[in-house]
């Protein structure tokens, strides 16, 4: 049952929406905490008419000053819900140039945790100053750490279905046959003048795996425009190294290769070693995967990249035409976020899907399955 929501409220609504003045129509007057919120939404909102409606009703802004800012963090959390506090920071940031004061560890303790706040540290990471370093890292791992309760589950529980389903094999070598599984899967076959059952498939386990038994690379491209997917890849990265089964290699690329395998036991530390913008040299970074194939028919490589090429887009589909044909399986993700499929090159997505590349993008809630898929 929906409850109506009445007259006065409504135009109390309108008024805190339009931003009052003589123009709005509302002819509402605001009192108490109303007053606040309206500052706080008027200091984002009506930049550009100096912190006022047309009819001058209201009088927030932030300027440039740290103080003001952190005062405006404080409204905006005592007044609205996190999801609101989190949106009206991202327009903030966007509307008013706030990078500079959101150096100032004062202001990122005061901030809301968030993805959006976090890809911006992550582009500031070389800004950042000493004192406000250990801040943004708290920042980050408040975030991080929630993706992983979110992944870490299902990403697993996904690996290994994954494992098992590949362990069973179609053309088992004779002492690995599992005679009831074949039976049962022969039945159609019985010829009754034989009394007997023709095997036309054959059912069995491999033999014994080893415990290593798939090495995964991933390559995430460090563009800007990948930066979500770079927070979200680094999060399932690690995951997927603890895991005793996986031999997984981390590779961040722009026009040059990072090797971060070795801080994979954080990702905090992973996504302060990556330094998104640049250019992208998928060449490069298909040509870094290969040499880390050891063993091309247990490898996955899972480039992570909208495939904007600035090198040699030859080259780049020659390196993943040998991965193919090795053997490895090649899966490119155009995205791994929440806002769908990016802006991508689409001629270069269909030639890699000619290859025999899986070329597809997800949400990070979808990735265990195509990861699974993948595996299997």
């Amino acid at each position: 049952m929906t409850s109506r929501v009445s007259e006065p409220e409504r135009r109390r609504r309108w008024r805190l929406v339009l931003g009052g003045g003589e123009a709005d129509g509302t002819g509402v007057g605001l009192s108490g905490a109303d007053v606040r919120i309206d500052a706080a939404l008027g200091a984002v909102y009506d930049r550009g008419t100096g912190g006022r409606s047309r009819g001058g009703a209201r009088t927030g802004d932030l300027g440039r000053s740290a103080p003001r800012v952190a005062r405006w963090l404080g409204d905006i959390r005592t007044y609205f819900p996190t999801p609101v506090v989190q949106m009206l920071q991202r327009d903030a940031v966007e509307r008013l140039d706030l990078r500079r004061l959101l150096l100032e560890p004062e202001l990122l303790a005061a901030a809301e945790p968030d993805l959006h706040l976090v890809t911006l540290l992550v582009e500031l990471g070389h800004l950042l100053p000493e004192e406000t370093r250990a801040t943004a890292r708290q920042v980050v791992a408040t975030v991080l750490a929630e993706l992983e309760r979110r992944f870490d589950d299902r990403t697993r529980a996904a690996v290994r279905g994954a494992l098992a389903r590949a362990a069973h094999v179609r053309r088992p070598r004779p002492a690995d046959v599992d005679w009831a599984r074949t039976v049962h899967a022969n039945l159609r076959h019985w010829l009754p003048e034989h009394r007997t059952v023709v095997p036309e498939q054959l059912i069995g386990d491999a033999r014994r795996r080893p415990a290593l038994a798939r090495d995964v690379v991933v390559a995430i491209d460090q563009s800007g425009s990948m930066a979500d997917s770079v927070v979200h890849a680094s999060v399932f990265a690690a995951v997927l190294a603890r895991m005793p089964a996986l031999r997984t290699t981390l590779l961040a690329f722009d026009t040059t290769v990072v090797d971060l395998t070795g801080l994979l036991a954080d990702p905090v530390d992973v996504l302060f070693g990556v330094q998104l913008g640049g250019g992208t040299d998928l060449a490069g970074a298909l040509a870094a995967c290969r040499r880390r194939v050891e063993r091309p028919r247990d490898t996955l490589v899972v480039l992570v990249s909208d495939l904007f090429e600035s090198g040699d887009p030859e080259l780049m589909l020659r390196h993943a035409a040998e991965l193919v044909l090795s053997g490895a399986r090649l899966l490119c993700l155009l995205a791994l976020s929440d806002d769908g499929t990016p802006a991508h090159d689409r001629l270069v997505a269909q030639r890699l899907a000619d290859l025999g590349a899986t070329v597809t993008a997800c949400s990070p809630d979808g990735f265990p399955d195509v990861l699974a898929a993948a595996l299997a």
